[in-house]
């Protein structure tokens, strides 16, 4: 009885050990490579600033309505450093293993796929949670704002944030399984799109109207409008957190099974050579 149960012990035991390797493996590349930093703190940081400075002249300038205006600007950057930092930090997990020649070396381990894929997302979840404290640290040291004072509303807004970057970056990863490193762009280049659409520091109203349609499919957009109405003092929108926990299920799935789809073409077509 005893040997039947750490029979069946020992396969969980072995993927949780190769889980943490890999988040070892890429927690040692960012300790020993400091200038990897700079997207995990400074980075963060000049957007904290800017846009921090930006809603500070403008309720100088404009009053109660700039002090309103400087709210969603500085929960806009704690919020969408949540979702950026996931997505970059995800796929550039994937790349690290592209640049180094590792693909081949991954292949033929017996490591699995949803392994390495959940010990990236943890140390992309580790990542995310240094960035993003060093900005709401930030942001309450130098002006006076405190994300926490979202309530508890804070907590999904998060975790659909965070699942939005993990499916973004699966479908990055898998673009880059298909076509190779000219789709690498796509890894900082895709949130770039996605974040006017989306409403980070306005509502979708005052995007053009033929980009209204565009926003309104996004998750993002209405993640960010139940960010904006907490920040704003009002209750939790629940029609739109609806939209947005909906929304982000559907490009996740749609995240899994591109990723699944491109990584199966990428074994039929032989397409590790590119990297070995």
């Amino acid at each position: 009885m005893t040997l039947d149960l750490a029979a069946r012990r020992a396969p969980a035991a072995a993927c949780a050990h190769r889980v943490r390797a890999v988040t070892r493996r890429h927690w040692l590349v960012l300790r020993r490579s400091p200038h990897r930093f700079f997207d995990v703190l400074v980075w963060p940081a000049v957007d904290t600033l800017l846009y921090g400075s930006i809603g500070l002249f403008a309720a100088d300038a404009a009053g109660s309505a700039g002090a309103g205006l400087a709210v969603f600007l500085l929960s806009g950057t704690v919020l969408w450093h949540l979702v950026h930092q996931t997505q970059i930090s995800l796929a550039t997990g994937f790349l690290e293993e592209t640049w180094s020649r590792n693909v081949l070396g991954l292949l033929t381990t017996p490591l699995r796929g949803w392994e390495y894929l959940a010990g990236v997302g943890l140390f992309a979840l580790l990542r995310t949670a240094v960035s993003t404290t060093a900005v709401a640290g930030l942001a309450l040291a130098a002006y006076a704002f405190d994300i926490s004072s979202l309530g508890l509303g804070l907590i999904p807004v998060a975790a659909l944030l965070l699942a939005c970057g993990w499916a973004v970056a699966l479908t990055v990863v898998g673009l880059v399984l298909r076509y190779g490193s000219g789709a690498e762009a796509l890894v900082w280049g895709a949130l770039s799109v996605v974040m006017p659409l989306s409403g980070v520091f306005y509502p979708v109203s005052t995007l053009p109207a033929p980009l209204r349609p565009v926003a309104a499919a996004l998750p993002t957009t209405h993640v960010f409008a139940v960010g904006r109405a907490l920040a704003a003092g009002h209750g939790m929108p629940w029609r739109e957190l609806a939209l947005a926990t909906g929304g982000t299920a559907v490009l996740l799935a749609g995240g899994l099974f591109a990723l699944g789809r491109m990584l199966r073409s990428f074994r039929r077509r032989g397409l590790v050579t590119r990297y070995s």
